[in-house]
């Protein structure tokens, strides 16, 4: 029984993903949405409706058969629109862009964002989505989020740029921060330990007489790169040179 064929809901939008998202990506979207539109931190009809919503988009996109039939299901909406006509090109007023800057640390762990869009054009006034950024997004990814009536066939696109941090600076895929060491560890040589973006420590050996201002690059430390694997980490070392002035004999 496809009982949500009547439905003008696209369960992928419900969820904040893409059509082509993985079933991990699903089932971490539901339980993200869910506990934010928990009816408990939510009094109110509008947590309920949420709720009941993510509930269906789960069941079906959650079982792979349904969620197979309910793409077939996409496809012919797409080929036979309900009034027959031949589906026109959204204008492109209907879309609207919009970088979003976030903490280094959600392109590593995920995170689940509220877009709000103001549209004057909007009589129903201002448009509430939920958008789910995945835990391994890549720097630049971008989002399409289908738009509600009267903007259907509009999406809000959305491009995630990292925020620079207070530890670490962004350069591409790569990272970079500073690594202060005292004086004797700089003539000697030694292996020091920081701790990565991701939460991880990391392992930084010094040469010997490591000269000021150096830059150590670590392999696979920096931010998540589109097609799989990481940037590097660049980190630079500093450290103080004593000075130490004696008073001589005969002054």
């Amino acid at each position: 029984m496809h009982h949500h064929e009547s439905r003008t809901e696209n369960y992928y939008a419900t969820l904040g993903l893409h059509q082509r998202c993985t079933g991990e990506q699903i089932r971490a979207a539901y339980r993200l949405l869910a506990k934010q539109y928990h009816p408990d931190l939510n009094p109110g009809p509008d947590a309920a409706v949420r709720i009941q919503l993510l509930n269906a988009a789960h069941e079906v996109l959650g079982d792979p058969d349904r969620r197979e039939a309910y793409d077939q299901e996409l496809a012919q909406q797409k080929k036979r629109p309900a009034n027959g006509r031949t589906p026109k090109t959204p204008k492109a007023g209907l879309n609207v862009t919009q970088e979003i800057d976030l903490p280094i640390e959600d392109f590593f762990r995920g995170s689940t964002l509220t877009v709000r869009v103001n549209d004057p054009a909007n009589p129903n006034g201002a448009e509430t989505y939920p958008l789910v950024i995945p835990a391994g997004t890549a720097p630049g990814a971008r989002f399409r989020v289908p738009r509600e009536e009267p903007f259907a066939g509009g999406f809000v696109l959305l491009r995630v740029r990292p925020r620079p941090g207070f530890r670490f600076k962004v350069r591409g895929f790569d990272l970079r921060c500073d690594l202060t060491i005292k004086p004797e560890r700089a003539t000697q040589g030694r292996t020091e330990q920081l701790r990565g973006v991701d939460g991880s420590i990391v392992r930084v050996v010094i040469p010997a007489r490591v000269a000021r201002g150096e830059t150590i690059r670590i392999a696979d430390e920096g931010l998540p790169k589109p097609r799989g694997g990481r940037g590097d980490l660049l980190v630079r070392i500093t450290y103080r040179v004593e000075v130490r002035v004696t008073r001589s004999r005969g002054d």
